[in-house]
């Protein structure tokens, strides 16, 4: 509309590292997700030395771990990969909740973009169809996101 700024991100390299902290605990998901999201990157120009990847035993993990890196002022935008699957006990609610609300209150705390590539499923085979067989990779997704949020608020705070 004439006369109206709009701002939106770009899927561009732009400028710091991007942080990706992936979970161990069912790492046969977590690795494609890993791959997914570095084949993103990548293919957007951000340079191999420029994406830091740390490894953390579970999800419950994930929080913290962006959280330190976050904090560092190091990254332009952070990536939090891996799986969550619903078992017979309510651990499933007690793990997802805590990893999505941490996640979330790393990027409202810091303002760097964290990039929500956890998959919270009923099933392995759930799992394995949104690492890169059926349903896409989220890992790659959750890269995009990263790369367009960092984008964005990079022009936000310069707007």
């Amino acid at each position: 509309m004439k006369g109206i700024l709009e701002l939106d991100g770009a899927l561009v390299a732009g400028e710091g590292n991007f942080g990706i902290v992936v979970s161990r605990f069912n790492d046969i998901v977590g690795d494609r997700l890993l791959g997914g999201a570095v084949d993103g990157l990548r293919r957007h120009g951000v340079a191999a030395e420029r994406i830091r990847v740390v490894r953390v035993p579970g999800a419950f993990e994930l929080p913290v771990t962006v959280k330190v890196m976050a904090e560092s002022g190091q990254y332009g935008a952070l990536i939090a990969l891996g799986v969550i699957i619903r078992g017979a006990t309510p651990h499933f609610d007690f793990v997802a909740g805590a990893c999505v609300n941490g996640l979330n209150q790393v990027a409202l705390d810091s303002r760097v973009p964290v990039a929500l590539g956890v998959l919270t499923v009923d099933t392995l085979e759930q799992a394995m169809d949104r690492a890169g067989a059926k349903a896409g990779n989220k890992g790659m997704e959750a890269a995009l996101c990263a790369l367009e949020m960092a984008d964005l608020l990079r022009r936000l705070r310069h707007a």
